[in-house]
């Protein structure tokens, strides 16, 4: 019995391990707002530029039907525009796409082909700010593998004379941007990805 017992719990375990790991990260994301791209916003007049510092980050959370991977890109830079204490056009980040990483090489190599964003044709991804940043959202252009889309998200935003911190997490549908490879019958990939922003910008950068 006392066997028995000890193989039940070890079988409920193994159990609770793998439904765990096949939970779907974005369930606990808000999902981005997706629209048409918008024609090219002129910068606000009079706004305080911000240039984005090395101690910033920008990561994802990708996730299939067995688990998921954690990633991100090491090389980006831009700037960030305030007027009247708010984010304004034309703040922008550009990402550069060779920069990738994840926690597995091999899944990095395979993120850089043309089955996900091509970066030998693709070898940039931009978020241009398209309007003011209000009511705890940002909204702009994200250009990916050549296709962009405007997006509204939500975002913590703190700013002062001489800083801008950024902060947010969303997730976004990898199909909107032609991302569209499924994977494994048996281990299908899922549409949304978490997207995480942790963007410091300062006067002096």
């Amino acid at each position: 019995m006392k066997s028995f017992n000890s193989f039940t719990y070890l079988l409920i375990a193994s159990f609770v391990l793998l439904i765990a790991g096949c939970a779907n990260p974005a369930d606990k994301t808000e999902d981005a707002k997706v629209a048409e791209a918008v024609d090219a916003v002129r910068s606000v007049v009079d706004a305080k530029l911000y240039t984005i510092s090395g101690d910033s980050s920008i990561s994802f959370i990708g996730s299939k039907v067995t688990g998921s991977h954690d990633g991100g890109f090491k090389d980006f830079s831009g700037t960030i525009a305030v007027a009247n204490g708010m984010i304004a056009p034309s703040s922008q980040i550009k990402i550069q796409m060779e920069s990738l990483w994840s926690d597995s090489n091999r899944l990095t190599g395979h993120l850089k082909n043309s089955d996900f964003f091509d970066v030998p044709n693709f070898p940039t991804a931009e978020f241009v700010v398209t309007s003011l940043s209000e009511n705890g959202e940002l909204t702009g252009n994200l250009t990916m593998r050549g296709v962009t889309n405007n997006i509204t998200f939500p975002a913590e935003i703190n700013v002062s004379d001489s800083s801008v911190a950024l902060k947010a997490e969303f997730d976004i549908k990898r199909f909107d941007w032609g991302i569209a490879y499924k994977g494994k019958v048996d281990d299908l990939i899922r549409d949304k990805v978490v997207i995480k922003l942790d963007v410091t910008a300062s006067t002096d950068a």
